[in-house]
């Protein structure tokens, strides 16, 4: 009777912790992506597709787009979770609130467009509604995913396309594009020059002195402080580790220096939102 007792007082316990666990809210995923797709549903094709259409997009308007599709918001609504998303991610340039998020939560069968406070007046509810049930859900009921979302991302640019917003900023977007076709004569600078430096004055003359000429020429060539700096960095540690390394500049990746993957890395730019947006099932 004891055991009984002290079992269904052990249970009891436990039920405010249960709850709590079921109730807690869907984590939501780091921002390393222009596409994030939880649930498996688009290839690797599609998703690159996507990630090169919105990255040209951004190149060229400066607006901020991100595809997010997760299993399910639950026990949140679209709404709730969508808003949480958008806070964390800062999608859209700071002071300008360009950002747009499209998230589907393919289990619950719901979708929504979160839109900044800077695009508002253009992609109204109205707008995002006839996108979401004229563009979007026709084809989601025919289980094309993808195409559902490459037209909806369509009709989103092409109503930007419309909005006269600032332009994007050209050092921003382009320097470390331009700076990475000098990468192979980095590469092979800090290959050469590293390894005699070294040689002749050590290990960690030869690094710091190998770091300061790559630094100088990456300044002639971008004419921007913060790549020289990076540059320099990179070559140093390269040179000191006899190692290869990467690193980031500007939301790009510097790699190459043994090896790396020359993946991107998508940030949001501080952009805010308050609710603004539609919402669909299908």
């Amino acid at each position: 009777m004891n055991i009984l007792k002290a079992a269904r007082v052990l249970l009891l316990a436990l039920i405010p912790f249960c709850s709590s666990v079921a109730s807690a809210d869907v984590v939501i995923p780091a921002l390393t992506a222009r596409v994030t797709d939880e649930t498996g549903t688009l290839t690797s094709e599609q998703r690159s597709g996507l990630e090169q259409t919105l990255q040209a997009f951004e190149n060229k308007k400066g607006s901020q787009i991100s595809v997010l599709i997760v299993p399910t918001t639950q026990p949140e609504t679209i709404e709730q979770y969508s808003i949480r998303v958008v806070e964390q991610w800062k999608l859209g340039r700071k002071r300008i609130d360009d950002g747009v998020l499209l998230i589907v939560a393919k289990n619950d069968r719901t979708l929504r467009i979160e839109v900044g406070y800077g695009l508002e007046g253009v992609l109204t509810d109205a707008t995002g509604n006839r996108i979401i049930n004229e563009v979007i859900v026709s084809r989601f009921r025919q289980g094309d995913f993808y195409g559902g979302i490459e037209a909806g991302v369509d009709s989103i640019m092409n109503v930007i396309n419309g909005e006269p917003l600032p332009p994007p900023d050209e050092n921003a977007n382009g320097t470390a594009g331009k700076f990475g076709g000098y990468l192979p004569i980095l590469f092979v600078l800090t290959m050469v020059v590293g390894g005699v430096l070294r040689s002749l004055l050590g290990r960690l003359p030869g690094s710091v002195v190998t770091g300061g000429a790559v630094a100088g020429i990456a300044w002639l060539l971008s004419g921007t402080l913060f790549v020289a700096v990076v540059a320099g960095a990179i070559a140093l540690a390269f040179t000191l580790l006899g190692s290869g390394l990467g690193a980031y500049v500007g939301g790009r990746a510097i790699g190459g220096l043994g090896g790396g993957s020359g993946r991107t890395t998508f940030r949001g730019g501080g952009g805010g939102f308050g609710g603004g947006g539609a919402s669909g099932r299908w």
